[in-house]
């Protein structure tokens, strides 16, 4: 077994000491949201964004007038994409259902699938005004019937990008913020003087907005750590270095800390893609962003066989991993860590970004272990519950309980079964004891 590196990007400890600084930066930022509230938030826009209108939420007029600044092929082309997204999430929310059973005579347990009360949607769009990401998280919501959606974005070049603001109303919010950053998320969660808190946060980010959410999960729920993008491509002889290489920068573009990572079994294949990225950088218009991750954090590992990609590739756990191999379902059926999988080279990780109907929210930094990606499923909180029908049944699972009760000492627990056995059973049962 020989696995090679022929690029690295920045080491293990590196990449912790930029971990901690954003911790600590984060930290004082959400107290300083805690503290002051719409003052802090209007500091923060004003710093980092440059911002500071006479309110942050938009008003009916102020989004019809944004609509309507855009094409109606641009518009067209919103409401197809999120068509996929709702079709896609109608139907995993259709493989979720309520349940009632009976598991003893007189005895009916079940579940119910209920959402989320408020959702804040986190859409990117500071650097590139990230429309898709209003479908993902909002049309989402939308489809689970979540009752308050609240979406968030910065503004772009100064101003609210009209894009985005279509595609959150289309979507479906029901408050529309222009805000960005840590503000945002600390608003969101936090609640300020003008915006009530939300029960659970969505959305991808930058490295701060992730550690924002990480920070708060606990106080409201969150998705996932969805922090900066993270690509991967497992490829062999069968594909070409211009197709590789213009499938790892095509996500390196998103930002200056956008781990792209080439797994191969050709060495040939490698050092080819790393020859075309360097020519295609001399040509992107987005090479100063695709270049510094491609430098920082690209890496190349050469291996001697499929086993050993697929290996490799669920140590990583990349939050996009492009398959292009002789046997791309293969790695389906047996690759278990990831975020979303991309198989064979007709597709590829932009569709998935834009329009192909599956949700681009997705766990990075290893969090494809635990977890998979934002969906419908994620806006839903599956609750349990039970009733006893019959005085028999109640007598009968009373008893048991009380039993099981008092094996572990707790006395308090068992005269709760005790008085149903009792009263339903008809059986004397001396207080502080187990029934027979």
């Amino acid at each position: 077994m020989t696995i090679t590196y022929l690029k690295r990007g920045k080491s293990e400890a590196e990449k912790s000491r930029d971990d901690a600084q954003t911790r600590a930066i984060v930290e004082s930022t959400l107290k300083d949201i805690e503290t002051r509230g719409d003052a802090a938030v209007r500091d923060l826009s004003a710093k980092f964004d440059g911002y500071s209108p006479a309110r942050f939420r938009l008003s009916q007029a102020e989004i019809d007038e944004l609509i309507a600044q855009l094409s109606p092929r641009e518009l067209d082309d919103i409401r197809f994409a999120q068509e996929q997204v709702r079709k896609f999430a109608r139907a995993q929310r259709d493989s979720m259902l309520d349940i009632e059973i009976e598991t003893l005579p007189g005895v009916i347990l079940g579940h119910r699938n209920i959402p989320v009360q408020s959702v804040g949607c986190y859409v990117p769009g500071g650097k590139f005004p990230m429309v898709a990401s209003a479908h993902m998280s909002v049309a989402t919501a939308s489809v689970a019937g979540v009752p308050r959606i609240v979406a968030c974005t910065p503004p772009f070049k100064g101003k609210p990008n009209p894009a985005v603001i279509a595609a959150m109303h289309l979507g479906g919010a029901h408050e529309i913020h222009v805000l960005g950053g840590i503000q945002a998320i600390g608003a969101m969660a936090l609640g300020t003087e003008t915006i009530e808190p939300v029960h659970m946060l969505v959305g991808p980010g930058n490295a701060f907005v992730a550690e924002a959410k990480r920070q708060l999960y606990g106080r409201v729920g969150i998705d996932l750590f969805a922090g900066p993008t993270e690509t991967m491509v497992i490829a062999d002889e069968t594909v070409d270095a211009e197709l590789c290489a213009t499938d790892l920068l095509g996500q390196a573009e998103h930002g200056y800390d956008s781990p792209a990572v080439l797994v191969t079994t050709s060495r040939r294949l490698a050092e080819d893609t790393m020859a075309e990225i360097e020519r295609l950088l001399t040509i992107l218009p987005t090479a100063d962003t695709a270049g510094a991750s491609w430098r920082d954090h690209g890496e190349v590992i050469l291996c001697d066989s499929h086993e050993e990609m697929l290996q490799v590739a669920d140590r990583i756990a990349s939050e996009h991993v492009q398959v292009m191999t002789d046997r791309d379902d293969w790695y389906l059926q047996n690759m278990t860590c990831y975020g979303a999988l991309f198989l064979g080279p007709r597709t590829n990780v932009a569709n998935g970004d834009k329009v192909i109907g599956t949700n681009h929210t997705l766990p990075t930094r290893k969090a494809g272990r635990y977890t998979g990606g934002l969906w419908v499923g994620k806006f839903l909180k599956t609750h349990s519950y039970q009733k006893i029908t019959t005085d028999a049944a109640a007598a009968e699972i009373g008893a048991y309980c009380s039993r099981l009760c008092m094996l572990e000492g707790f006395v308090g627990h068992a005269e709760q079964a005790n008085l149903r056995v009792r009263r339903h059973g008809g059986v004397k049962v001396a207080y502080g004891t187990a029934a027979e």
